[in-house]
C-alpha cells in the first residue's frame, strides 16, 4: 500500500526560517556582490532560473547549471560550474532532483544557499489526489472509488485515506477475472503493491514547480531571501514577487476551472513528474517509469497500464520532450491509444510549446483537457 506521508508544515517553516537566517553571511555592506551591483544568482535548472529572473528583474544576473535541452536529473557539474558557484551571491536549487547539484551545494562555500524544498511542503513518494479517494463515490469511469483509493489520498487535508477501510493491495481493475497466482507474480515483477505508479524513488517527490500553488509559495520565500541578500533592492523584489504570485494564482485558477468537469480523471505519463499537479486538481497520474525518467518499466507494469487505460477510459499516453518517447509510443500503439506531449517544464527548447513557464503550463492544460475529455 502506498501510504502518503506529508512533511509537517511546522518543520518546513522552521527549516525555511533557518535558511533565511543563513543569509547573514552576505557582504557586510548589504549590497549585491557583483562589480556592477547586480546580485549574481546560480540556479540549478530552468524552474529555479525562471523564479530568480522574474523576481530579480534588472537587479540580478542569473546563470543556470542545466543548459536548455539537457535532461536535469542526470546533470554532471563541471569544474568551471563549481568555480562559478563559489563566486555566486546566491545559489538556488531544489534538493532531491539533481544529486550532482546537491553534492556540489553541500561542498560549496557560496554566500547564500536557498533550497526551494524548504519553502513549501513535500510528499514522501509523491502526493495523492483528492477525487474519488476515501469518498465512496464512483470515479468518472463508473468504477467504485476504492479502485484507486488505497493509494490516492488527499494531501492537503492531512488525512490518510488509505486507512479508511480500503483494501491495502486492491487495485481492482479486472481483479476478479485474474488468477491469484498470476496477480501475485505480476505484483512481484512490478516491484510494488499492485498499482502505485511504478515508483522506485525513496525520498520526497521534488517536482513541486508543476503545482502552481506550491510554486507560488517558493516564489514568496525566494523573494524574501533575495531581499535579505540585496536589501538595496528589497522593495523591487517585493513588487516583482507579488506580480509573479498573481500570475501563478491566475494559472492555478485556469487549471482549477479547466479540469473541473472531465470524462475521466486518469492520465498516463512517462514518469511521475505530475503527482503534485494531479493532487491539486483531483486527478490520478499513472506513470510508466516512476520518479526516475531513465528507469525501465517491467512487463507487468506495461500490462497494468493497458488494463488501467481500458478500465478508466484513457485514450492518451503522454510523453516528454527531454526523455525518450519510445516506451510511451510503444504502449500507445499496443493499446490503440494516441500520444501527446505533457511537458514537465524542466527546460525551454525549440520544441517547447511556449517561451516561458506560464505559457508551457497553459499548453499542458490544453493537452490535459483534450486527453481527459474536459467539457
Amino acid at each position: 500500500m502506498n501510504v502518503r506521508r506529508l512533511i509537517p508544515g511546522t518543520a518546513v517553516a522552521a527549516t525555511a526560517l533557518l535558511g533565511l537566517g543563513a543569509l547573514s553571511g552576505c557582504s557586510s555592506s548589504g549590497a549585491a556582490g557583483g562589480s556592477d551591483g547586480k546580485l549574481d544568482i546560480m540556479a540549478s535548472f530552468y524552474p529555479m532560473q525562471y523564479l530568480a529572473e522574474e523576481i530579480g528583474g534588472g537587479h540580478v544576473r542569473v546563470t543556470t547549471l542545466t543548459e536548455p535541452g539537457q535532461e536535469p536529473h542526470d546533470l554532471e557539474i563541471s569544474a568551471r560550474q563549481t568555480a562559478a558557484m563559489e563566486e555566486s551571491d546566491l545559489v538556488l536549487y531544489l534538493k532531491g532532483l539533481q544529486p550532482a547539484v546537491d553534492e556540489a551545494v553541500q561542498q560549496s562555500e557560496a554566500r547564500t544557499k536557498v533550497d526551494a524544498t524548504t519553502l513549501t511542503s513535500l510528499e514522501k513518494d509523491g502526493p495523492e489526489p483528492e477525487r474519488s479517494a476515501g469518498s465512496g463515490e464512483p470515479s468518472k469511469s463508473g468504477e467504485p472509488a476504492g479502485e484507486h483509493a488505497d493509494e490516492h489520498g488527499h494531501a492537503e487535508d492531512g488525512h490518510d485515506h488509505a486507512e479508511e477501510g480500503h483494501a491495502e493491495d486492491g487495485h481492482g481493475h479486472g481483479e476478479e477475472e485474474k488468477p491469484a497466482e498470476e496477480e501475485k507474480a505480476a505484483e512481484e515483477e512490478a516491484g510494488h503493491d499492485g498499482h502505485d505508479h511504478g515508483h522506485s524513488h525513496d525520498g520526497p517527490d521534488p517536482h513541486i514547480w508543476l503545482d502552481p500553488v506550491r510554486y507560488a509559495e517558493v516564489a514568496k520565500g525566494l523573494g524574501k531571501a533575495m531581499a535579505k541578500a540585496d536589501p538595496d533592492h528589497a522593495a523591487d523584489y517585493g513588487r516583482n514577487t507579488d506580480a509573479l504570485v498573481k500570475r501563478l494564482d491566475a494559472l492555478h485558477t485556469k487549471f482549477e476551472g479547466g479540469l473541473r468537469d472531465t470524462r475521466t480523471d486518469v492520465f498516463i505519463t512517462t514518469h511521475s513528474a505530475f503527482g503534485y499537479l494531479a493532487d491539486r486538481y483531483g486527478l490520478i497520474e499513472e506513470s510508466i517509469t516512476g520518479l526516475d525518467p531513465e528507469s525501465e518499466p517491467s512487463g507487468a507494469r506495461i500490462k497494468a497500464l493497458q488494463q488501467t487505460a481500458k478500465a478508466d477510459k484513457v485514450d492518451t499516453v503522454f510523453y516528454e520532450t527531454l526523455v525518450s518517447d519510445r516506451t510511451a509510443k510503444t504502449l500507445a500503439n499496443d493499446a490503440g491509444l494516441r500520444t501527446d506531449v505533457l511537458d514537465p517544464v524542466e527546460g525551454i527548447t525549440d520544441k517547447s510549446k511556449g517561451d516561458d513557464y506560464v505559457q508551457v503550463m497553459e499548453a499542458n492544460l490544453t493537452a490535459l483537457r483534450t486527453a481527459l475529455g474536459a467539457k
